[in-house]
């Protein structure tokens, strides 16, 4: 259905009616389900025609249905919004004022999502012309709005008023602004005059319009209106303090952050889940919100509603009662130099006054608590816990913990431990329910300690946290592992599974372990000890009930302590080397036994217990595959901070706060630490033990998928990849055996090819550490010889074909090249000779495996995939001559998998695409372009003696030669998947940007090929590969350019007008790009990140291409049949190619000149370009 809604002129009543019934019909009928898309395409109509303000208006002021009012309030804005460059500013000022006086004459209306609609749509518009109306229009609004909240005319239209404001603010933010089709610039621009010219008053207004109500509010005996004034008035000073104040923070603000007295935690969010936003808006604020008394104001109005009503149940959850808290809440993250720099006195105050309201939320805990489990509500307990977190974000341990003490005998922290253990032991008597109240304060209240604890992580412990806190963190975490414990035997016989808390893995649980760790850590010397003793008991336990009862309750226990201990001793590695944590080396000392230190003995009873799983009748007793995922992880985490470390590289340098006695005491104590995991005491035993435990899970859980990761990746390879570890490894009998079984026994063949191949990876690794090169690459022939061996008779085989295909030999000849690849992968300049021996020496068998497993794509791939692994590990390496025959070798490999698979996939055939086997092509392709792709890499890096030329070999032709056999077997259904395609492009621009010269040197076929690829990535989807295009087309057109201004032919052919086979005129490449580009800019939906790239890409075309570009300019022009826009374009054409001395060079400075004039130029003409 398609209707003319225009109505620029006088307005016709009986097409406005008809226009309206339309609209009727179509929201009924969607409502009823009835003819769906015929009445989408009624709305669509009304929303795309031209002008439909005069239809949109009498639906709004005349239609019953409120749907039909809902879709006339978003008409107008997407018209409005479309057609905003022509509007007169009249027209602007008339569909605003029109909105405004409609939300405010139907104030009292019980639709309040229309009103909210229209209200949104104002304020839409009002930001739209923002920079366009001068000030004295702004203040007019605003006066008008300003007499609507302070309850001028009454408790609904200041109600209205107030969500006019809440729309506005919402659109002013950046983060929940509407889109516009306009640059970053101008939301910046609106969002950086809002906050300084109009923030604070609307603030004051909606202040003022709480205030006025709240004394009847106060003195009725019911519900009133004035209420939801009230209401609506604090959800919007809470908005307003959640804005991102980047402006409006007066003089000194950006350099000062705060008070020195008080902490701001910037880095501690990484481990909470709950967000907790500072509020910062500048010293200009201070009157307001500082020195005002509004702070008092609030806890006033909230204590005397929650005194009044907290006999019904209901209120605590009303409108009313959470905005407060919540402002409430927020008023604790004020922070920044909108206080005084008087040593934090005045914002300490502050903190104080709000927790003395906050208080009485949660304290007593056990009453509170016991409250709610007697049907009160969660809601008042759950908002000041993130008080707490909110005083923690902006405070220290030692201030937040003084904030209480005049009003209560005891600190903040030892409240905040006592409400936290109320927590845990609600949770430990309801474990089995999902998501109680209990289960989101303890996340909060975690959150809280973890803020408090992060920054102690790193530091003395003594100069941050009272004694008081001390005791705190102990009994906390005592009371944690408790809970843990029962919660864990609980789980053992819990076969219905009811929730995934008991079942949660080691990553999972990740995140709550780690704020246990630092709850552990703020009293080490406590909780060590603790666990020491605990686990010990349960290792004992486990001993006493062997053949008596079953052992599954304390075998759950004793997974959740080595969870537990593993954070609390160590922290995570990956990325880089885990140091110490500050706590251990600070505050565990005056120690002189080292068998005695709480560390040494908590790691060996568990490396002791670990021991236990070598004997064959405890593993199948008690080491059950989740057991030693836990024993496997423990040991991988522990081993990183602890075993053969060089003490001078595991301390930290974070003790600028200890005394010179105690940072020796603390160097003392370390190294007696370390020194018994050393080298020189018990660490080589150690590590033997761990090497002997791994290798029994190789063999006796072949088939743990979950274990054997943990195991392989995670253990093993940690062990190989420390230098300081790897160097012993191989002076170990138990690491030359595993070594020999993995290379001449069949018995790790059962594993996982992934894992195989990450076992081959770290055996290969560990050999880098040899001192002695020669060792190294005998250590790498040893591990290899036996299965290249295997590869090169088996390929020599007469009957090969028979027997390939025989699934144990496919298994066979699979798990061999995992190995292979893995040792591929290893390449060190101490073993790379050995290793480009060993895939010389298969390089034929590869070919050979080619043809045979042709229609087995799982083999193909992994052939492929060990080729590319090889060379990149080698191609730097090699000579001249090494370079060609590896070369040469690409080139047949290229040739024969393009004869086996050259058409199976195309367009016509893309439905094929659905089947598996098909599917595997795309990872096929993907792995020959990385192939291309680590040939390019001999360009940039090459460490051989003799330049590759030397034996007529050019990377730059052979790569091209490759992707001239690959691309034809690249469709544009195969670049749908993502992967592939930014492989491709990637690999497609690099070559056009650093080898542009030899374009020129392929054939038409190629060529064409590459032209309708770049045209695809063009209007690609994603920004990557547009990004990716525009490069390339950059490239070749300064190419282009460059070499035509030095006399030479540049593309040559490929540049120039030609007539195809049937006789059409085609356009040259660099011509058909500047045509495709232009449109995009103009009329396509684009990242506004590409423009930059774009402009550069557009500048090099219209210099290529000139007199097109003055064409395609003057088609533009006289497609414009209204003079102004017609005008408007000729001029911006015109300043697009001059404006800032524009000249005709490619350097930088011309480039940036040109960023600012397409800028301008596509603000100037897109909009309206669009529209027409």
């Amino acid at each position: 259905m398609q209707q003319d809604y225009q109505t620029s002129g006088p307005p016709d009543l009986a097409q406005l009616q008809a226009t309206m019934r339309t609209i009727e019909l179509a929201c009924s009928s969607i409502q009823m389900h009835a003819n769906p898309s015929e009445a989408e395409a009624a709305i669509y109509s009304l929303c795309r025609s031209p002008r439909p303000y005069q239809a949109c208006q009498y639906i709004l002021e005349n239609s019953q249905l409120a749907n039909a009012r809902f879709q006339a309030a978003g008409a107008i804005r997407d018209a409005a919004i479309r057609e905003w460059a022509f509007l007169t500013i009249d027209d602007k000022r008339g569909l605003i004022g029109f909105c405004l006086q409609y939300v405010m004459q139907h104030a009292a209306s019980t639709e309040g999502y229309v009103q909210a609609k229209v209200a949104s749509v104002a304020a839409q518009l009002l930001k739209r012309g923002w920079l366009d109306f001068p000030v004295a229009d702004k203040e007019t609004i605003f006066l008008q709005v300003k007499h609507a909240v302070t309850g001028s005319h009454g408790v609904d239209v200041q109600f209205a008023g107030i969500i006019f404001l809440e729309s506005l603010v919402s659109e002013f933010a950046p983060s929940t602004s509407t889109a516009m089709g306009l640059p970053k610039e101008f939301h910046e621009q609106c969002q950086a005059s809002l906050e300084m010219d109009y923030l604070k008053n609307l603030y004051c207004w909606a202040q003022d319009a709480a205030a006025n109500v709240t004394d009847r509010i106060i003195g009725s005996v019911s519900a009133v209106p004035e209420g939801k004034v009230c209401s609506a008035a604090l959800r919007l000073m809470l908005q307003i303090l959640n804005w991102d104040f980047r402006y409006n923070r007066g003089t000194g603000d950006v350099n000062r952050r705060g008070n020195d007295a008080f902490g701001v935690k910037y880095d501690s969010s990484s481990l909470r889940k709950i967000e907790c936003n500072l509020v910062q808006p500048g010293s200009s604020w201070r009157d307001v919100l500082i020195t005002s008394g509004h702070v008092g104001w609030l806890l006033k109005l909230y204590a005397a509603l929650r005194q009044k009503f907290l006999c019904e149940g209901y209120w605590l959850d009303c409108p009313l009662a959470v905005s407060a808290r919540k402002l409430i809440v927020q008023f604790c993250s004020l922070t920044g130099t909108i206080f005084p720099p008087d040593n934090g006195h005045v914002q300490g105050q502050h903190l104080f006054q709000l927790l003395c309201g906050v208080i009485e939320w949660i304290d007593p805990p056990d009453a509170v608590a016991k409250a709610i489990e007697n049907g009160k509500s969660e809601s008042e307990l759950l908002d000041g816990c993130r008080a707490l977190l909110s005083v923690a974000t902006v405070t220290s341990p030692i201030i937040f913990d003084q904030l209480i003490k005049s009003i209560r005998p005891y600190g903040t922290l030892h409240l905040l431990y006592t409400l936290m253990a109320e927590v845990i032991k609600n949770l430990m008597a309801n474990f089995t329910e999902e998501e109680t109240w209990s289960w989101v304060a303890r996340d909060i209240l975690l959150d809280t300690w973890t803020t408090l604890l992060m920054p102690l992580d790193s530091t003395s412990r003594d100069s941050f946290l009272p004694s008081e806190g001390i005791n705190a963190a102990a009994n906390l975490f005592a009371l944690i592992v408790e809970s843990e414990l029962k919660v864990a035997s609980a789980s053992a016989f819990n076969e219905e599974n009811e929730t995934d808390y008991f079942q949660a893995s080691i990553v999972a649980m990740d995140e709550r372990l780690s704020a246990y760790a630092l709850i552990a850590r703020a009293a080490i010397d406590i909780t060590v000890p603790l666990l020491s003793k605990i686990f010990s008991e349960r290792f004992a336990k486990l001993h006493q009930v062997r053949g008596v009862s079953d052992p599954t309750e304390t075998l759950e226990e004793l997974y959740s302590l080595l969870l537990i201990t593993g954070h609390v001793l160590a922290d995570e590695g990956q990325g880089e080397t885990p140091l110490v944590p500050m706590a251990i080396q600070t505050q565990i000392m005056n120690l002189v036994e080292p068998e005695n230190h709480p560390v040494v003995v908590l790691s060996g009873s568990i490396i002791n217990f670990s021991e236990q799983s070598l004997d064959a009748d405890m593993r199948s007793s008690f080491f059950s595959p989740r057991l030693m995922e836990a024993v496997i992880w423990f040991l991988a985490r522990w081993t990183s901070t602890y075993l053969l470390t060089p003490q001078e590289v595991k301390g930290s340098n974070s003790t600028s706060d200890i005394s010179k006695e105690a940072l020796q005491e603390s160097e003392k104590s370390k190294k007696i630490m370390l020194r018994v995991f050393g080298e020189y005491d018990k660490g080589k035993y150690i590590l033997d033990v761990i090497v002997r435990v791994a290798t029994t899970v190789l063999v006796s859980y072949p088939f743990e998928k979950d274990l054997q990761e943990l195991n392989c990746s995670q253990l093993l390879h940690g062990l190989a990849k420390q230098k300081s570890i790897s160097q012993h490894l191989l002076t170990l009998d138990s690491w030359r055996n595993l070594a020999n079984a993995f290379a001449s026994e069949r018995i790790l063949l059962s594993l996982n090819p992934i894992h195989q191949r990450s076992l081959a990876q770290t055996l290969a690794l560990s050999a880098s550490s040899m001192i002695n090169s020669e060792e190294a690459n005998l250590f790498i022939r040893n591990l290899t010889n036996h299965m290249t061996t295997y590869l090169l008779q088996l390929s020599g085989r007469n009957d090969l074909k028979n027997v390939a295909q025989q699934p144990d030999i496919i298994m066979l000849v699979s798990c061999l090249f995992e190995r292979l690849r893995g040792v591929a992968s290893a390449s060190e300049p101490r073993t790379q000779k050995a290793i480009y021996e060993m895939g010389c020496s298969v390089l034929n068998p590869i070919l050979i495996f080619l043809d045979i497993y042709r229609h087995e794509s799982v083999v193909v791939y992994l052939l492929l995939k060990f080729v590319v692994d090889w060379i990149e590990g080698q191609i730097i390496y090699l000579e001249a001559h090494e370079t060609a025959a590896v070369i040469e070798f690409c080139m047949r490999l290229l040739q024969i998998y393009s004869s086996h698979n050259i058409g199976k996939i195309s367009i016509s055939a893309s439905s094929s695409l659905q089947s598996e086997a098909d599917t595997e092509k795309y990872k096929d392709l993907r792995a020959l372009l990385q192939l291309l792709a680590n040939l390019c890499s001999k360009d940039m890096i090459d460490f051989s003696s003799d330049p590759i030329e030397a034996h007529g070999t050019n990377i730059s032709q052979v790569v091209y030669m490759g992707l001239h056999i690959v691309t034809p077997l690249i469709t544009q259904e195969l670049l749908k998947y993502p992967k592939l395609c930014h492989d491709y492009f990637a690999l497609l621009s690099h070559l056009l940007e650093v080898y542009p010269e030899t374009v020129m040197q392929l054939n038409n076929e190629a060529f064409t090929h590459i032209v309708g690829s770049l045209d695809f990535g063009l209007h690609h989807q994603d920004s990557e590969v547009v990004d990716l295009c525009l490069r390339a087309l950059k490239a070749l057109s300064c190419y282009h350019y460059k070499e035509i201004g030095a006399g030479k032919v540049g593309l040559g052919s490929y540049a120039a007008s030609y007539v195809d086979p049937a006789g059409n005129s085609q356009e040259g490449i660099l011509s058909r790009f500047l045509r495709s580009l232009l449109h995009i800019l103009l009329f396509e939906d684009y990242s506004s990140d590409l423009v930059s790239l774009a402009a550069d890409t557009l500048l090099s075309l219209i210099l290529c291409e000139q007199s097109l570009f003055q064409r395609l300019g003057s088609e533009l022009i006289e497609k414009q049949e209204n003079p102004a826009f017609r005008s408007r374009l000729a001029d911006a054409l015109h300043n697009l190619t001059s404006a800032n001395n524009l000249s005709s060079t490619l350097d930088r400075n011309n480039y940036q000149k040109f960023r600012k004039n397409l800028h301008n130029f596509l603000i100037e003409v897109r909009g309206f370009l669009r529209l027409i």
